[in-house]
């Protein structure tokens, strides 16, 4: 048990926010299906799984997006993988997506579903998910749930990743619609994070505030 628990804190340790990516690296289709699947195993609110990951490999579509994200500049031409990450949208009770998925995929009986109707509307007043805007960001948050899981897998496995929300949010919606890639409006961008191998040490070492100044107990 101490040797897994020393194994995952060094990769915390290990993982830094790159820069910039070793273009001659690549990240091999067995580790970037285990960093994937981390992603897909990760926990999300109801189970909702109010996800999808599109890996942009296509050298073209980054040169697209590469002037409606400058947060991610340098990522872009040198990941080995880049990823958007969406997040979907309007997931109320009576949401199509969310009706299938819990009653075919997850197998809940639909009149259990059903019966569940003033819990979840009691669920949604008490987080005030009453706008459009409110349900986007509750499934945006669980997106970053899915991305912390990559990123630690892939620091697990020596890999690098790097997080980025410098983008033009409008922009890239756009961009995605025009591409069929947001379904019909049933999607909208969260994040995007890019993984591969560091082309450069950190100049410094990690610097994170200590314990005591973070945690609480009462």
């Amino acid at each position: 048990m101490e040797t897994k628990k020393k194994e995952l804190i060094d990769a915390y340790y290990f993982r830094h926010a790159t820069k910039e990516f070793d273009t001659t690296k690549k990240i091999s289709d067995d580790d970037f299906q285990f960093i994937l699947e981390a992603a897909r195993l990760s926990p999300s609110s109801g189970n909702n799984e109010p996800w999808k990951f599109l890996v942009i490999q296509n050298p073209e579509f980054r040169k697209e997006l590469a002037p409606l994200a400058s947060g991610a500049i340098r990522q872009l031409p040198t990941a080995s993988h880049f990823v958007l990450i969406l997040a979907r949208k309007g997931l109320t009770h009576s949401n199509p997506y969310l009706v299938k998925h819990l009653t075919e995929d997850n197998g809940m009986p639909l009149e259990i579903y059903q019966n569940l109707a003033p819990a979840y509307a009691q669920f949604y007043n008490d987080l005030h998910l009453d706008t459009e805007r409110a349900l986007l960001d509750w499934s945006s948050k669980q997106t970053y749930l899915a991305m912390g899981n990559m990123m630690t897998a892939a620091a697990y496995i020596g890999i690098d990743s790097c997080a980025m929300e410098g983008f033009d949010l409008d922009a890239v919606n756009d961009l995605l619609s025009k591409k069929g890639l947001l379904g019909d409006d049933e999607f909208g961008l969260s994040v995007m994070v890019a993984f591969g191998y560091r082309k450069e040490n950190p100049k410094r070492p990690k610097r994170r505030l200590p314990l005591e100044e973070i945690v609480q107990f009462i």
